[in-house]
């Protein structure tokens, strides 16, 4: 896994306009959580904490580097991010303090790959988890982990028992829930009331044609007689 440093410092917490002056000064307060010792109160550089937090790697190992003692060199992981609910400007940021020989509970991104067999049949592709809880070594979590979509054909579902995982990590799940699946192709349905009406308004025009007389034969002009004879005249 990456690891990223990123440069913190020691914090006071009173008074109580210390934060807002750290915001105007493009700092971002935030807690680091450690494993045996106290909260520590810390500010990072709102620029660069920006660099370092994004959707992707949102699970990125990161190296603390401060001039205090007590920070530089710790490795930590994300927490938390509290946002502006507008901009999505950072406010605050919670830091846990991690282990390097100790496994963690993380949630890793799940990457969707290839085209599903029930795609060549009209079906659409539908994650049911956008990520997935797993435990491992903080080296050794992952960017994300990779699903392989294409054997998967109309109403076929792919659970999270058949991920594969890398290295020595490993899913935690009670219920081996669904990730993905592949549904029916949408077909837009006719409205009953226009298929009933399509056939009576075909009905007239087809009546119409079949009412028209027809026109009688040129030879049979005369009412079917001979050409030349009178009604009722006797053939000599």
């Amino acid at each position: 896994m990456e690891t990223v440093d990123l440069t913190c410092e020691k914090r006071e917490v009173r008074p109580k306009g210390l934060v807002n002056r750290l915001r105007r000064e493009g700092r971002v307060p935030g807690v680091l959580y450690g494993n045996l010792s106290a909260a520590t109160p810390v500010a990072v550089a709102a620029q660069e904490l920006n660099a370092r937090v994004n959707a992707a790697a949102r699970q990125r190992l990161i190296r603390l580097k401060s001039a205090s003692s007590d920070l530089d060199g710790k490795h930590v992981i994300l927490k938390q991010v509290q946002r502006t609910p507008v901009k999505g400007d950072i406010l605050h940021v919670d830091f846990l303090e991690v282990d390097l020989g100790k496994a963690l509970r993380v949630k890793v991104p799940l990457k969707f790959a290839g085209r599903p067999a029930g795609a060549i049949d009209g079906g659409i592709l539908q994650p049911l988890e956008r990520e997935v809880l797993v435990e491992c070594l903080p080296l050794e979590i992952p960017e994300s982990v990779e699903v392989d979509v294409s054997p998967l054909g109309i109403h076929d579902v792919l659970h999270v028992s058949a991920l594969r995982f890398t290295g020595n990590v490993r899913p935690i799940f009670d219920t081996d829930y669904p990730v993905v699946t592949v549904l029916p192709p949408t077909v837009a349905e006719v409205p009953a009331a226009a298929a009933e009406a399509a056939p009576e308004e075909a009905a007239p025009a087809e009546g119409a044609a079949g009412a028209a007389p027809a026109q009688p034969p040129a030879a049979e002009g005369a009412g079917g007689q001979t050409a030349g004879m009178q009604p009722g005249a006797k053939k000599s």
